[in-house]
């Protein structure tokens, strides 16, 4: 009986392939919109995320404004900060701007940063070529240098920087590697900037003071605990001053933005669900329409013995394909959709499983929902009162 069924509900489908058509097109729009936008909503999320997560998803930013007694921080408070728990690295930031001179070149105002090993450890991604400052620099306050990609550009073009001495502030400094490329999104962009042993910095370049501290963690899930830890010894250090110091837990800043696209991916969601509801509707009316086309078909059924229920089967299965094949149709459309757009604004394309599952199923629970009334209808027809409209 119920591949009978579903045979005849086919056929009355494929018969009336306009109708059906029609039928299937406010599913088809709410599918395609779905399967679009939370597609395109998630390359986006991931695409930025990979970003934002790349500055330092384990990281906390420590930054000194300082006070009048005590301008920033000292190696005595970042070595305090370093033997706290759950502590991986601690990476200082000694930053200044000065002169640089190659040969008979001059750039000015260059951005020199005194930093540790901890710094090129964490990104291994950082160094091009060369070697990176290790600890026996920093030991050593050695004069060496790794430069960014612009200076390479500027100063030796065409020529091997490593073992080249440059000029900083007055004092000769040997280039001993060279750093990657920044992109243009990075906030911590390297490109236009020298970095030496921060020791050395505090040393020669007349800088007396720590500016800023990354904080390397072991276990990220602890970050609120060390971020307290973190807290106790600035206020040591600052006189429990708390307007002498920020600090940034960058995996709270991360939560943040994921929290805030996924809210947009579902309320963009709730928007294009409204369409398969307005979709499911029309279902309802062609369904209702098509009931009182068929009043005659129905009334021969009974009479010849079916049942109310082998009726109301058929018509709704009739529903619930014309939802199904209409999300089909509409996961294909979405998905062609949101490659060209991922395409267009530069963000990866990923569609996922469960994105497909809540789409399609989705709109087959309309078909059932909005399929109920007119399949009962159907069914409740009198016999009688069918056959007199032959």
């Amino acid at each position: 009986m119920l591949w009978e069924s579903i045979m005849m509900s086919w056929k009355n489908i494929v018969t009336n392939k306009l109708r059906s058509f029609l039928t299937m097109l406010g599913i088809i729009i709410g599918v395609a919109s779905i399967i679009a936008l939370i597609t395109i909503v998630q390359g986006a999320t991931n695409s930025i995320s990979q970003q934002v997560t790349s500055l330092g998803a384990n990281k906390i930013t420590v930054n000194a404004m300082g006070t009048p007694l005590k301008q920033g921080l000292n190696e005595e408070d970042m070595k305090n900060i370093a033997h706290l728990k759950n502590i991986k690295g601690v990476s200082p930031t000694v930053l200044t701007k000065t002169n640089i001179v190659y040969q008979d070149q001059v750039k000015e105002d260059i951005n020199v940063q005194g930093k540790n090993e901890v710094y090129f450890q964490s990104n291994k991604s950082l160094l091009q070529s060369g070697r990176a400052i290790n600890i026996l620099d920093i030991r050593s306050k050695n004069q060496v240098a790794v430069i960014g990609q612009e200076l390479v550009t500027a100063l030796f073009y065409g020529v091997d920087p490593l073992e080249k001495n440059l000029i900083i502030n007055g004092t000769t400094y040997q280039i001993i590697g060279t750093m990657a490329p920044s992109s243009g999104f990075s906030i911590t962009s390297t490109n236009d900037t020298i970095v030496i042993p921060y020791t050395t910095a505090l040393r020669s370049l007349g800088v007396k003071n720590i500016t800023a501290l990354d904080v390397f963690l072991v276990d990220t899930s602890l970050a609120d605990d060390t971020v307290l830890d973190i807290k106790g010894v600035l206020n040591t250090a600052f006189n429990y001053n708390d307007q002498a110091y920020s600090v940034f837990n960058m995996g709270d800043i991360i939560a943040f933005f994921q929290s805030m696209m996924g809210m947009m991916s579902l309320l963009l969601g709730g928007i294009a669900a409204i369409s398969l509801v307005v979709g499911g509707i029309g279902i309802m009316n062609m369904m209702l329409v098509s009931i009182t086309e068929r009043t005659t078909e129905i009334g021969l059924r009974k009479a010849l013995g079916a049942t109310p229920n082998r009726i109301q089967v058929q018509f709704l299965i009739e529903s619930i394909f014309l939802s199904i094949f209409g999300g089909l149709i509409g996961l294909i459309l979405g998905s062609v959709i949101a490659y060209i757009a991922s395409t267009l604004i530069g963000v990866g394309y990923t569609m996922q499983l469960s994105t497909v599952i809540l789409a399609v199923g989705f709109s087959a629970v309309v078909g059932i929902i909005f399929g109920y009334m007119p399949a009962r209808r159907a069914s409740k027809l009198n016999p009688i009162d069918a056959l007199r409209s032959l």
